[in-house]
């Protein structure tokens, strides 16, 4: 993400304090080493996200306060290893009646959610192989409501209220385009086996992730934390298989792809990708996240300048060339 938009709602030129209206990410009270309790916050809106602490936290002074919710908040901008943080001086929830611009609060994919999932299922609508299209289109249908706002991630790539779709509409673009050079080169690729991987590759973050009613993600939800997308999506199609019959072939094919699509067991997949459709649905999912990752680290950066370490990115800097 890039620079929060709160940290330039200066109340006056001269000041280090910033005031308006943001989004409680997570919050949480804690102890400090002389025992005084304060509440630890990510504070978001649309621009980006910052760490805020409220010290000396009194309930009954300062009130009560829950992730994705819209707060109000006045406090002073701090530096803690060279990264910006806030130091709250006052805090209060929305009041009744009060309208706060929600599209500069809310980081939000740049297409519409039913527009992304549309066109996923047209695509799907198009597959030759009827257990496939069956299978897929099953899948969407039952997540369709979730999908519709949930986010890809917590706080790497996509993590935004329709960020899942976005992702995975990105890749499908891709993907088809690589397909369409890829079967003049290698005639027995199956573009079909590669959407649909692509489509169900990550459908899984639906029940990995804890997301409230503005589509940001909060925590991991338990069976997130531990059994992680891809193995719920493993068992998700195994389940979706049986009641709608799927061939047990067409069945192994998408659970490998699922399995293999982080490329290796260091990041989390438990096998390598076994054939041609399965390593072009891992590496485009790789290239379409690091390229995110990219172009969100430049947001802000100056032409000749670098970024920040990005530690998605392996901790690389990444370089605004200005061409």
């Amino acid at each position: 993400m890039g620079r929060m938009f709160l940290l330039d709602q200066r109340i006056n030129p001269t000041s280090n304090q910033v005031e308006g209206f943001c989004i409680v990410r997570q919050v949480a009270q804690k102890s400090n080493v002389k025992g005084s309790d304060y509440l630890d916050f990510i504070l978001c809106d649309a621009g980006g996200e910052v760490n805020a602490k409220l010290w000396d936290y009194n309930i009954e002074q300062h009130g009560h306060y829950e992730a994705d919710t819209v707060v109000k908040v006045r406090a002073t901008i701090t530096l803690w290893k060279d990264t910006e943080q806030l130091k709250i001086d006052r805090i209060r929830n929305l009041k009744e009646g009060e309208e706060p611009d929600m599209s500069r609060l809310i980081p939000c994919a740049p297409l519409s959610g039913q527009e992304m999932y549309d066109a996923l299922y047209a695509c799907a609508e198009g597959f030759a192989d009827g257990d496939l299209k069956m299978l897929t289109q099953y899948l969407l249908r039952e997540n369709k409501d979730d999908l519709l706002r949930w986010p890809a991630a917590l706080k790497l790539h996509h993590a935004m209220r329709g960020g899942l779709l976005y992702h995975t509409h990105t890749m499908l673009r891709a993907a088809k385009a690589l397909c369409g050079i890829y079967q003049e080169l290698y005639p027995n690729l199956n573009p079909d086996l590669v959407y649909a991987g692509v489509i169900l590759h990550d459908l899984a973050k639906v029940p990995e992730l804890s997301v409230g009613s503005l589509g940001l993600a909060t925590s991991y939800s338990t069976a997130g934390q531990l059994l992680g997308h891809i193995n719920i999506g493993v068992a998700l199609v195994e389940r979706a298989a049986a009641e709608l019959m799927i061939d047990e072939s067409v069945k192994v094919l998408v659970q490998h792809i699922l399995l293999s699509h982080h490329g290796l067991a260091e990041y989390g997949s438990p096998r390598a990708p076994m054939f041609p459709e399965a390593e072009i649905v891992s590496q485009v999912d790789v290239l379409d996240s690091r390229l995110f990752e990219m172009y969100e680290a430049l947001s802000g950066v100056q032409v000749g300048e670098f970024s920040e370490r990005q530690w998605a990115l392996d901790n690389r800097q990444i370089y605004n060339h200005g061409r």
